[in-house]
C-alpha cells in the first residue's frame, strides 16, 4: 500500500490543499474584498460555513480521484509482479479512504488558520508547519511525546494507510486506528470552530 500512497507524493498534496484552504480567505483580507463579502452577508459565521462546505466538497473530490487513481495505477503495475493488493483485502479500503480524506482535512485546517491569522505568508507557513514539520519534533520512542505525535494529521494518515499491525518489539509507540480517525475529524473541526468564535468578535 505504501507504493500506492507514497510519502513523496502525498506530502505535497497536504501542502497544496492546506495552502489553497488558507488562500481561500486570506486573499480576501489582503485585497480588501472581505468588506464586500461581509456587506453582502453580514453573518460572518455563514461566510465561514459556506467556504468550509465548498472547500470540503472540492477537495474531497480531488482527494478521491487522486487516491483511487493512485491505488488503481499502483496495483496494475504490481499485479504483473505478483504483488498486487485487492481493495477487499484487510486495510486496503481504509487506506484509500484515508488518502481521499487527507486533502479536505488539510484544506479545512488551512481555512481555519487563514481566518485566525489573516496574513497570506504567515498562514501558509503555519499550515505547512502544523501539517508537515511539527510531527518531526515529537519522538515516538517516548510515551508523552508520542501522544503529541499521534495527534498530528500526518501521523494519523501514515497509520491509516498501513495495512499491517505494529511490530510487537518495536521501540516506537504507534497510534491506534480509531485514534487516527479521531485526529482526522478533530483538526478541521477545531480549526473551523476556533475561526468561527474569533471571526464573530473581530472587526473586518
Amino acid at each position: 500500500m505504501r507504493d500506492a500512497f507514497p510519502l513523496a507524493g502525498y506530502m505535497p498534496l497536504m501542502l497544496i490543499a492546506g495552502s489553497v484552504g488558507a488562500i481561500a480567505i486570506v486573499g480576501e483580507y489582503g485585497s480588501g474584498l472581505i468588506r464586500t463579502t461581509t456587506a453582502a452577508v453580514p453573518a460572518r459565521g455563514e461566510v465561514l460555513a459556506a467556504k468550509a462546505v465548498v472547500l470540503a466538497a472540492l477537495w474531497t473530490v480531488v482527494g478521491a480521484v487522486t487516491a483511487i487513481g493512485s491505488f488503481v495505477t499502483a496495483q496494475a503495475l504490481l499485479s504483473g509482479r505478483g504483488a498486487g493488493v485487492a481493495l477487499t483485502e484487510a486495510g486496503a479500503f481504509r487506506a484509500v479512504a484515508a488518502s481521499a480524506l487527507l486533502a479536505p482535512v488539510c484544506a479545512l485546517l488551512g481555512l481555519g488558520l487563514g481566518f485566525l491569522i489573516r496574513h497570506g505568508a504567515a498562514t501558509v507557513v503555519a499550515t505547512a508547519a502544523t501539517l508537515l514539520l511539527l510531527p518531526g519534533f515529537f519522538s515516538r520512542t517516548e510515551y508523552l511525546t508520542a501522544l503529541i505525535n499521534h495527534a498530528m494529521v500526518y501521523t494519523a494518515w501514515t497509520r491509516l494507510t498501513d495495512t499491517w499491525p505494529p511490530y510487537p518489539r518495536s521501540p516506537f509507540h504507534e497510534p491506534s486506528i480509531a485514534g487516527s480517525w479521531v485526529v482526522y475529524a478533530a483538526w478541521p473541526l477545531l480549526a473551523v470552530t476556533l475561526a468561527l468564535l474569533v471571526v464573530r468578535r473581530r472587526d473586518v
